[in-house]
């Protein structure tokens, strides 16, 4: 069985990298964050305003923990999402972990070429958004979203191709693939 989590901040590549790798491993690919953008929508909210609407409810990311661990259990897939990895290892589940990093504003740069608008704009709603999840996470999980070494795997994305960044991980695979 092969679990493959890809964690990441927005715009760190986890969508492009996810993508490729389901392509390569013929696995399904599972994304946490359109469970909660569809959320955000039904609320009619941006993802900054539900963010906030967050931090007072814990149930929503309640509710999306319960919905991937299901997922992680049952294995062969890929689970692209922040927690993907923190809830593989604090559950015990086998699976590969895998943290993607960028510099703020290459991330902000490719969020811009995602969905258009200002690099400015978008930079700040960028960072809004993951100083209410850091917030979230550090109060209701007690983790630090900055600490990265419980990852199998942890990888500059600005530094190296999509491609390299995918090979990178099926070697990591292979060196680990006993263990899951």
């Amino acid at each position: 069985m092969v679990t493959i989590t890809v964690g990441g901040l927005p715009g760190s590549g986890t969508t492009t990298a996810c993508r490729k790798l389901r392509e390569k491993l013929n696995l399904p690919y599972i994304y946490a964050g359109h469970i909660f953008r569809g959320m955000a929508d039904e609320a009619g909210m941006t993802l900054a305003e539900f963010g906030r609407y967050c931090e007072d409810h814990p149930e929503v990311d309640k509710e999306l923990d319960r919905r991937q661990l299901e997922i992680l259990k049952h294995g062969d897939v890929i689970v692209e999402g922040r927690l993907s990895g923190w809830l593989a290892i604090e559950n015990d589940i086998p699976a590969l972990t895998v943290w993607l990093w960028a510099p703020v504003d290459v991330r902000a740069g490719r969020i811009v070429e995602r969905e258009g608008g200002e690099l400015k704009e978008k930079r700040e709603e960028m960072l809004e958004r993951e100083f209410s999840e850091a917030k979230r996470y550090r109060t209701f999980y007690g983790m630090d979203l900055q600490d990265q070494e419980r990852y199998d795997v942890v990888l500059e994305t600005h530094t190296r191709t999509p491609d390299q960044v995918v090979d990178a991980i099926l070697v990591a695979l292979e060196e680990k693939r006993d263990e899951l």
